[in-house]
């Protein structure tokens, strides 16, 4: 347990020895609780027998609040070009700047080469020209990863555990997820729920929580499906609420599926509705529904 200096408190005392703060005693507060107050780190371990049992419980009552609070959009954010919410499809990254453009966008990019009769692509955010083959996009992205680029690192992280390489892969996902990657959070727990690297629960779980914490709704609704298993319905529901309403289809036919054993109320499912719908809509542009039926042309 760390603690922390609390500057903006004058009342309280240490819980350990009772030394009120002074001028020269700086009360330090327990980071994972925030409900008491040390003179020093001898007297918080001192107390730690004491103060166990309150502390993990406001801990988890903290990191529940955390968990359950709405996300204002998903974890991948707008397209830095149209400016619209990401899609939950798979969009498209550049190599040269590592930043995630819609399909409808890309799209639109590549019009603008065969109208102009570009003798190359330029990438659709920076407008450097983009590699044109697989070594040549490695080794942007290397040098975006050396930069610390979280993104580029799950790119590449991605990319190893499809050909089968799960040491680099879990090493490549490490490094993202300690910058803040969503997905990076997401893909080691899924390494860890499948063995790759260490069956482990418990960092299974973590790894969820943070990805959903950042807007995550596919992690979220894993997060769900595995309080229904161990019997936490309500858990499960408030897990599926909030993806629905980042526009999560699956997570919305678990709702109607938990709404049909009696586990929803029509209030909370015609609300659902309403907001994935919203979500859904402001996902959509003319350029996307392009893309989306070029796409299907050349399936």
């Amino acid at each position: 347990m760390s603690i922390e200096i609390d500057p903006d408190d004058d009342t309280m005392c240490c819980a350990s020895c009772g030394k009120a703060k002074v001028d020269n005693i700086k009360l330090m507060r327990c980071t994972a609780c925030y409900l008491v107050r040390y003179c020093s780190v001898i007297c918080q371990k001192s107390h730690r027998s004491q103060h166990k049992r309150a502390c993990k419980k406001r801990a988890a009552e903290l990191r529940d609040e955390l968990l359950f609070r709405q996300p204002e959009s998903t974890h991948l954010g707008d397209c830095p070009i149209c400016m619209l919410p990401l899609s939950l499809d798979p969009n498209s990254m550049t190599s040269c700047c590592s930043k995630v453009i819609c399909k409808g966008c890309d799209l639109a990019n590549e019009k603008q080469k065969m109208e102009e009769s570009q003798s190359q692509i330029l990438c659709p955010f920076c407008r450097h020209p983009v590699p044109p083959t697989d070594e040549g996009i490695d080794l942007n992205t290397m040098k975006r990863i050396e930069a610390n680029d979280p993104v580029a690192m799950r790119h590449v992280g991605t990319r190893c555990y499809h050909e089968g390489d799960y040491d680099s892969a879990f090493e490549y996902f490490t490094k993202a997820s300690g910058l803040g990657e969503a997905d990076a959070h997401y893909q080691l727990s899924t390494m860890y729920r499948d063995g790759f690297v260490e069956e482990s629960k418990k960092k299974e779980l973590y790894h969820l929580e943070e990805a959903a914490i950042a807007g995550h709704p596919r992690a979220r609704c894993n997060l769900a499906v595995l309080d229904c298993e161990n019997g936490r319905t309500m858990r499960a529901v408030k897990h599926f609420m909030i993806a629905a309403k980042l526009g999560h289809d699956l997570s919305l036919e678990n709702l109607k599926n938990l709404y049909l054993r009696g586990a929803v109320t029509k209030e909370d499912l015609a609300t659902a509705i309403r907001a994935h719908q919203a979500a859904v809509d402001a996902m959509k542009s003319p350029q996307r529904e392009a893309a989306a039926a070029f796409l299907q042309e050349r399936i």
